[in-house]
């Protein structure tokens, strides 16, 4: 993967200035603390779900709260950091489009989103009758139960989850390859293109630990893609609006699909 790095991203942490400490912990935040507090978020609101039906619109607004504070919060460090212009963190125009490589993995992924809408679409993950294996209920849960029960169910439901799905591609881009990745890269000044992406990819991935391992990989995975159109790019931009396309692809998948099991 080659990707030009020089004079995008900051080459020392002391480019931050006064401001580095608070970077620093912004960052180790990022891929320490948001997985513990992601999961205690998500363990809180499904033991509410079924008793309260107000849950994941309370739910939602927590989350719009939370992931527009922490923006603002690096948004404040980022500009009290001298010298770091909007363009190395990613605040810019794209300078070109992805390489040949990049694009090809972004159709695929495309691709894969909407073979999964579909399925979703289909009922595909309906809860169906069958025995049950030693220690669980009636029905097994459903693959990914810990985010089909994020998805909305009402009319007021798929209102605020759209606002939450733009609020990640916002929010969840500039903290997670805007800013942790300048930070990164100032951290360790000189790290090839393909070790920050895995670096985003791992934080990515983390940060959705409350989904399990499958949840984890996948969206880690994503997160290298977006990271990897990021760094060849130069700009947010792209990596905005393929979050949030891929995030408001539930919106298309009625409630009745759902599984019972996560509602």
């Amino acid at each position: 993967m080659a990707v030009g790095l020089g004079g995008t991203l900051p080459a020392s942490l002391t480019d931050w200035g006064p401001a580095q400490l608070a970077a620093v912990i912004i960052a180790g935040y990022l891929v320490v603390g948001e997985p513990f507090v992601g999961a205690t978020l998500h363990r809180r609101f499904e033991s509410r779900l079924r008793a309260d039906p107000a849950a994941r619109r309370s739910f939602y607004r927590r989350l719009l709260v939370l992931e527009w504070g922490l923006s603002a919060v690096a948004t404040v460090v980022w500009l009290a950091a001298p010298g770091i212009g909007p363009a190395r963190v990613g605040l810019a125009w794209p300078r070109q489009w992805p390489g040949p490589g990049t694009l090809v993995i972004c159709l695929a992924l495309l691709a894969l989103v909407a073979v999964s809408t579909r399925s979703l679409r289909s009922g595909a993950l309906a809860d169906r009758p069958g025995p049950a294996r030693p220690g669980e209920g009636r029905h097994a849960e459903p693959p990914g139960r810990a985010a089909l029960a994020l998805l909305p169910r009402t009319r007021l439901e798929r209102r605020l989850f759209a606002v939450v799905g733009v609020t990640a591609g916002v929010c969840e881009e500039w903290l997670y390859r805007g800013f942790f990745l300048a930070v990164v890269a100032a951290l360790a000044p000189g790290l090839p293109a393909a070790v920050l992406v895995l670096v985003a990819a791992a934080g990515f991935g983390l940060a959705h630990a409350y989904q399990g391992v499958a949840g984890v990989l996948t969206t880690g995975v994503l997160g290298g893609v977006l990271a990897a159109v990021y760094l060849q790019t130069g700009s947010l931009l792209l990596p905005v609006v393929l979050h949030v396309v891929i995030d408001l692809r539930f919106l298309l998948v009625p409630s009745s699909a759902l599984p019972a099991t996560a509602r």
